[in-house]
């Protein structure tokens, strides 16, 4: 239930949703659940040694414990963690419950790459929900965020390298058989929250409390690293769903926050499946815009965005059914495309914007060949398999979203900006199919509806967004902004989600705000182009 993943046109070597909330999901370490209550640990640890490097010397401070140890294991080598400090933070699993047992979170802490760094290092927040930002350590160095700061990545709780991990491979296993079936059809909603409800029974089985994965809970684990590290001010950066919890860190804990950078938005106090729906108008339209304003791609694949409404009430009424094969593998695959699985194809292929109106114009003329092995091979990859968090994903959504938007209100989302689809498409927002039936069937308490209330506050934040973002919409930057007087709202022009991932002028912005939180250098903007469109014969 995480967001979809997809192909990038560019990977700097390390998705809310691609191969991770934005970048690759990865992972690593499992820890050791410990089974003793909080109230018994030893807090015999030491301060930390004056001048020690940070995250070498163990730490209590209250009921959290910092421990320095082995690094995280992740899924394949990452070459960034290589030299870096490790351990493992202890933390109740419920900080309501008192006397409850205990989890262990995964932390690794790349070095600077100066002999002098600063004093406040950045803390990467992975997206998803149910990525690990341990996993995603690649990606963060590639874009040089070590430059002259340590870069902190702790999995949250609940995630590939934590323990307990709330991984379920059988949902993945599901979205892999689910590309051989009707997107949106009744009895693809069945097998959907039987799929869902096994992973609860699972977990609700091994003891763990399914009501303490969210993001109250996320943010007091991060705040308490900073302490047992002994950080007295440190800065966020966060890319997908880790901007829904860097928005919720600074509501609940702004004290020890010098900057935040948040990257593909998901503002808390307006998540749902509408707002998916306004995301994907927002995204889809900029790649329209950009095809009908080079003149070759225009006259190739002119009123391409008729031709996608077209297709998906097309699809919708008589689905198309084919058979590909993926690279790797000689086994066939059988693909179903419907209307709710082209609007789901399109939300993840912005990442591959180049080759989107030939792929549209190849299924307008009986070919979809193209679009059925990328829809297929997102959800049959091996990154796909075994590393997200399903337990955190429906933690947060089921605690914080579904409480607090009615199945109704999600459908007059797609109604508003999608008014020319079927019904049954927009009854499914994309990337969060069924949410209301399963979490009926997740049957956790609807976090305080101060969840949803804005993030204020002085703290400088740069809002960072991707015009061709069709997961989380470029307006949602003006949107926090409102509340936040110091933010910087940078939009770059022709990139997806999560422009970090993907865009060199990007990661320069970024680099450059943690340097000048109040001023960072957007010139680059300036010598940006738009992608050259694939122009088929």
């Amino acid at each position: 239930m995480t967001f979809a993943r997809a192909p990038r046109r560019r990977q700097p070597a390390g998705r809310l949703l691609a191969p991770s909330s934005a970048g690759l999901a990865a992972a690593l370490l499992v820890a050791g659940l410990l089974t003793a209550p909080a109230g018994a640990q030893v807090r015999t640890a030491t301060d930390p040694t004056p001048g020690a490097p940070t995250g070498t010397v163990a730490r209590t401070v209250g009921d959290a414990t910092y421990e320095p140890g082995p690094c995280p294991k992740t899924p394949e080598p990452i070459k960034a963690l290589e030299g870096a400090r490790c351990g493992t933070l202890t933390v109740p699993e419920n900080r309501e419950k008192s006397g409850g047992r205990t989890i262990e979170l995964g932390v690794a802490i790349v070095p600077a790459a100066t002999d002098t760094p600063k004093a406040d290092p950045i803390v990467w927040l992975a997206g998803g929900p149910g990525d690990d930002a341990v996993g995603e350590a690649q990606m963060a160095i590639d874009g040089g965020l070590n430059r002259d700061r340590d870069v902190v990545f702790m999995s949250q709780r609940g995630t590939y390298s934590a323990d307990p991990d709330l991984l379920c491979p059988n949902i993945d296993e599901f979205n892999a058989r689910s590309v051989g079936l009707v997107y949106d059809a009744p009895s693809t909603e069945r097998l959907h929250v039987e799929a869902t409800k096994a992973c609860r029974d699972k977990l609700a089985a091994a003891g763990i409390d399914l009501s303490a994965y969210n993001d109250i809970q996320s943010a007091a684990d991060y705040e308490d690293l900073r302490k047992t590290l002994g950080i007295d001010k440190w800065n966020l950066y966060g890319i997908s769903y880790g901007t829904h919890l860097a928005l919720a860190y600074m509501r609940l804990h702004p004290e020890g926050l010098r900057s935040v950078g948040i990257d593909g938005i998901l503002p808390p106090s307006r998540a749902g499946s509408a707002a998916t729906w306004s995301s994907a108008r927002q995204g889809f339209d900029g790649l329209f815009r950009a095809c009908a304003e080079q003149p070759a791609c225009n006259k190739r694949y002119p009123n391409l965005s008729a031709t996608f409404d077209k297709l998906v009430r097309q699809l919708e009424a008589e689905p198309v059914t084919t058979t590909v094969t993926l690279p790797g593998s000689d086994k066939p695959v059988k693909v179903v495309l419907d209307g709710g699985a082209l609007v789901n194809w399109m939300t993840s292929a912005t990442h591959v914007a180049p080759q989107v109106p030939a792929a549209l114009d190849e299924l307008a003329r009986g070919k979809p060949q193209r679009i059925a092995q990328q829809w297929a091979g997102g959800k049959l990859s091996p990154q796909a398999m075994g590393r997200i968090a399903h337990g955190l994903v429906y933690g947060v959504f089921c605690s914080e979203w579904t409480p607090y938007e009615s199945e109704q209100a999600a459908l007059r989302g797609g109604q508003a900006t999608f008014p020319a689809f079927p019904r049954s498409v927009q009854a499914q927002a994309p990337q969060l199919a069924f949410l209301h039936p399963d979490c009926d069937v997740w049957n956790v308490p609807a976090a305080p509806p101060s969840i949803r209330d804005a993030t204020r506050g002085d703290i400088p934040t740069l809002a960072l967004s991707g015009g061709f973002d069709s997961q989380t919409g470029a307006d949602n930057g003006p949107y926090v902004a409102r509340t936040l007087p110091e933010a910087t709202v940078v939009t770059v022009p022709y990139e997806p989600h999560v422009v970090f991932a993907t865009s060199k002028c990007a990661q320069e912005i970024a680099v450059s705000f943690f340097d000048n939180p109040s001023a960072p250098d957007t010139a680059c903007l300036k010598t940006l182009k738009a992608p050259e469109f694939e122009i088929a014969p």
